[in-house]
């Protein structure tokens, strides 16, 4: 066990946010914890590690414990580095105590050097530090931070720069790295896949699946969960329920549970009803009474199930059309993507070709930055393009923009469908509203100052008025809790028209998309799958390339073996002087695995007390070693002007 919690509660303003969660973390635990936006996830990880404190009302309540040999790191949603310092100088700080023993080790070194009566004292220190550096991978530090840094996308050009000058994205990378070298053995990420592209998310994925220590992960990135995590802990009504396997395994779990709670809660019910009825027809009467007191006390004893919550009750969004297109939506023929203008101009891709057909779900990725969401503009005629566009006739667009630009931000939710709409009643807008999740007051609210999430939701509400046969999307799970985002999922999987989505959510791309479109700087590649086939075929490729180079290699290698072998057996003196070559090349390597065998005696002889606790002796065994690693390299060297 690394850490406990037991019975944690909270308020804030009054309200309960965590209720009676108790959780135990275990050394080798991958735990993802999920829940809606606001459910107390990140209220969780700041009581366990100790940014605040949770509500006691007894002293068995509200109690956090940690393993005496635990190390806990966190990294936060606005993660805080050194404004000033370097991104190298902020991964060496990691290693400050292994530097700091590095150093005295050599001033020890130079006190044992200089003065021919060194102290028991230190001996003993220096072989005390030198077994901590060592065990630390004290001599590994440098190789650390550039395999963490350059996993995470930092390039050798970039440890220079000073991190005030770094984006938000570029602040969670360094962090996350960060954290990696620490090693801490409990890690513990708040949204860590947030600002990350594909490669890096993937390099991530990798390096956490043989983290040695424990993982708790707060995530919306539901194929991140699936590849990383083996147990999911869900906050609902301010409960925390544990679940065994990872994402996927979840659903399929937590949809049971509902279900047998649903059947648990409507017996009780019947139950209840039952009960109360008969204490109404028996309570005043004499012969009854008793018998409706003892129902009564019953009643008020009996546990009470409450009713589970059902996906259903947060979004049920669901997209139609009344007009088919023709088999053939889309071509695509050598499309540029660009931005800016004149002098300012920059191509980002070029030589863009691609058909859609009815009913196609074609999923667009690439590097950020590339135009992904330009080149969905383009298509639609937004913005000026080369090449060639043509659209089907009867083709009816419906376009998710990624921030939501479309709606007027001092509007309030209703009053922009109504902009919309005007032909509907308030009461087709607020039913439209409250089947994907926006409710009670928030309506009222104007959509500039409303969640992202529910911006994104109001938007949906437009697309399922609009009934567009074709759905062109830009990121659409962006900003959504899981709920929405599975509901989003199960609409655009349930859809029979075309879809044609911008996204980075794996899980989503995986579901939906039938086609996957690479956007890359010299063009297009289209693969005829989903992401697990886009990974697939990429590994299939970078395997057949290392083959490639390996044969290439191998090839060269014989090559210039077989050249050598040419040259070297031209006569018969030539033979002669190659067997006397290499019997004393034998003779010298076998002497060097002597020298070898005694040196590992004693070097293994030196770390014992009664050895380096006596100078004079400890002295003698060193010169030794130092005359045996000369008569070596001396060898090794005419090893090597030999084989020339």
């Amino acid at each position: 066990m690394l850490a406990n919690l037991i019975n944690i509660n909270k308020f804030y303003n009054g309200k309960q946010i965590l209720k009676n969660v108790s959780l135990t973390i275990d050394e080798k635990d991958r735990i993802g914890l999920i829940g809606v936006n606001g459910c107390g996830k990140t209220t969780l990880l700041r009581i366990l590690t100790g940014k605040e404190l949770p509500d006691r009302s007894t002293e068995k309540d509200g109690i956090v414990s940690f393993a005496s040999k635990a190390s806990v790191g966190y990294l936060e949603q606005m993660a805080g580095l050194d404004r000033d310092s370097t991104v190298i100088d902020e991964m060496k700080s990691v290693f400050k105590k292994l530097d700091a023993t590095l150093e005295r080790m050599k001033q020890l070194e130079q006190q044992m050097k200089n003065d021919s009566d060194v102290s028991e004292e230190v001996s003993e220190e220096y072989s005390r530090l030198a077994a901590y550096y060592e065990t630390n991978d004290g001599y590994t530090t440098d190789v650390k931070i550039k395999t963490v840094l350059n996993g995470m996308g930092f390039t050798e050009k970039e440890y220079d720069r000073t991190i005030h000058g770094f984006s938000g994205g570029e602040k969670t990378r360094l962090a996350i790295a960060k954290l990696l070298l620490e090693e801490p053995n409990l890690l513990i990420l708040d949204e860590p896949t947030n600002h990350l592209d594909f490669k890096t998310i993937l390099w991530l994925e990798d390096y956490l699946k043989d983290y040695k220590g424990a993982l708790l992960i707060v995530s919306h990135d539901r194929y991140f969960l699936d590849r990383i995590v083996t147990s999911v802990c869900e906050i609902e009504r301010g409960t925390l329920t544990r679940y065994k396997g990872n994402y996927t395994a979840f659903t399929r779990l937590k949809k049971e549970s509902v279900n047998r709670q649903q059947k648990e809660y409507e017996a009780q019910q019947k139950e209840i009803a039952k009960m109360e009825d008969f204490i109404a027809r028996n309570k005043v009467r004499a012969s009854t009474a008793n018998s409706a007191k003892s129902r009564e006390k019953a009643l008020e004893r009996m546990e009470i199930i409450e009713k589970p919550v059902s996906v259903s009750n947060n979004a049920n969004i669901h997209f139609e059309y009344t007009v088919t297109p023709p088999f053939d939506i889309l071509s695509v023929k050598d499309i540029d993507i660009t931005v800016g203008s004149g002098t300012g101009k920059k191509t980002l891709a070029e030589h863009i070709s691609f058909e859609v057909k009815r009913g196609e779900k074609l999923g667009i990725i690439g590097d950020n930055g590339i135009g992904k969401s330009t080149l969905l503009k383009i298509i639609q005629g937004m913005l000026p393009h080369s090449g060639k566009i043509r659209w089907a006739s009867n083709v009816r667009i419906s376009y998710f923009e990624q921030e939501s630009a479309n709606l007027d931000p001092f509007n309030t939710v209703i009053d922009e469908l109504h902009r919309h709409y005007p032909i509907l009643t308030d009461l087709d807008i607020r039913s439209l509203l409250g089947s994907v999740g926006i409710t009670g007051e928030n309506v009222f609210k104007e959509t500039g100052v409303i969640s992202g999430g529910e911006r994104a939701k109001v938007c949906f509400a437009l697309m399922m008025l609009e009934k567009g046969n074709v759905l062109i999307l830009d990121e659409p799970t962006n900003h959504l809790d899981l709920d929405a985002k599975e509901a989003i999922e199960q609409a655009l999987d349930e859809f029979d028209g075309t879809v044609i989505f911008v996204s980075h959510d794996r899980y989503l791309l995986n579901k939906i998309a039938g086609r996957l479109l690479e956007i890359r700087t010299d063009g297009t590649e289209i693969y005829e799958g989903g992401f697990d086939y886009y990974l697939e075929v990429n590994r299939k490729r970078r395997m057949e390339e290392q083959a490639v180079i390996d044969a290439q290699k191998a090839q060269k290698a014989a090559e210039i073996a077989a050249e050598k072998s040419v040259k070297a057996y031209k006569s018969k003196e030539q033979r002669t002087l190659e067997a006397k070559r290499r019997n004393r090349i034998r003779e010298l390597e076998n002497a060097i695995e002597d020298i070898q065998q005694q040196l590992d005696v004693l070097q293994e002889e030196i770390t014992r007390e009664e050895v380096y606790s006596d100078f004079e002796l400890m002295n003698s065994k060193c010169s030794l070693i130092d005359e045996l690693k000369q008569k070596s390299d001396e060898m090794f060297d005419e090893i090597v002007e030999l084989s020339d």
